[in-house]
């Protein structure tokens, strides 16, 4: 698990509750366009993010980019969010060679799953959610600024 520092902070929630837990996390990751979500392999990555979608008003079926890499969605309001998984990257290069930091860049929100993949490729600021599964229905959160 990464460092986080700063505004640090952590929840348990159940996951009919998740719609509550992605408006928090909006709501503290404002001033950030980069998020990125540390957590096992079925820990509620994807589920998480998917709920973070809703709330911004994406209309389409959320998917996990886990072969494509990354997912381009469009708000209600027009702009743009992008889902990656780094999940099968062999290599950090090849993240680069797909142009990542144009999208960090870009101002638009990112959602980064498996970013222990590319580390040296992650802006110096960025948000970040570490996830438990506790049980089959419940998650622990921890949250901040990094």
């Amino acid at each position: 698990m990464s460092n986080v520092v700063a505004a640090d902070t952590a929840l348990t929630y159940r996951l009919d509750t998740i719609r509550s837990v992605a408006a928090i996390l909006l709501n503290s990751l404002a001033d950030f366009s980069v998020c990125v979500f540390h957590g096992e392999m079925g820990s509620g990555k994807t589920t998480l993010i998917k709920a973070i979608g809703q709330q911004l008003g994406v209309e389409e079926t959320m998917a996990s980019p886990t072969f494509s890499i990354v997912n381009e969605y469009q708000t209600s309001k027009g702009k743009t969010i992008y889902h990656f998984d780094f999940y099968r990257l062999k290599k950090e290069s090849e993240a680069y060679d797909m142009g990542v930091h144009e999208y960090f860049d870009s101002g638009s929100l990112c959602l980064v799953e498996w970013p222990d993949k590319i580390p040296s490729l992650l802006p110096p600021s960025y948000f970040e959610v570490n996830l438990t599964s506790i049980d089959a229905v419940t998650r622990a959160l921890r949250y901040g600024r990094h």
